[in-house]
């Protein structure tokens, strides 16, 4: 069984670099056994924002790619707290919002981006957990999506 940081060598990815907060907050707190992450965007290769409307400017593939990228920056900001994804026990809860036209009504579609990603670092157990996925009028900065998580961690974990 391999660790999470294992899974993300074997899958090619490698993580960006965590983005700095755009207001007064963290990218994430830990308290106690529980990390909770501020909602993340999606951000490009080339540090660009994926912008627009789901439904309107972009559609569901596109929608589906920025939840998995705001997923990396999540993944990010994570191992920038715990110093290895490996001290992840489990994913408890994601909150997905989708910047969307008013008749769009596939959310949950778009946010398997961000939960597919999540499962495959994690583990089919460890990587699913709760999760919302809405839609919304508008984002900060005109993203298509923003999406905040909640994990629990075991510091004695390798």
């Amino acid at each position: 069984m391999s660790s999470p940081e294992q899974r993300l060598v074997d899958m090619g990815i490698q993580l960006p670099a965590p983005t700095l907060p755009k207001g007064v907050y963290r990218n994430v707190v830990i308290a106690g056994a529980l990390a909770s992450t501020s909602g993340h965007l999606p951000v490009g290769a080339d540090g660009s924002l994926v912008l627009g409307k789901v439904g309107v400017d972009l559609d569901l593939d596109a929608g589906y790619e920025a939840a998995r990228l705001a997923g990396l920056a999540i993944l990010a900001s994570l191992r920038a707290a715990l110093d290895s994804l490996d001290h992840v026990q489990r994913l408890i809860r994601v909150l997905g919002l989708v910047n969307c036209a008013a008749d769009f009504t596939a959310h949950p579609a778009v946010i398997n981006g961000c939960s597919e990603l999540f499962r495959d670092v994690f583990g089919e157990e460890a990587g699913v957990g709760t999760r919302s996925a809405v839609g919304v009028a508008s984002l900060p900065l005109g993203v298509a999506v923003e999406i905040e998580a909640v994990f629990e961690i075991d510091w004695q974990r390798p």
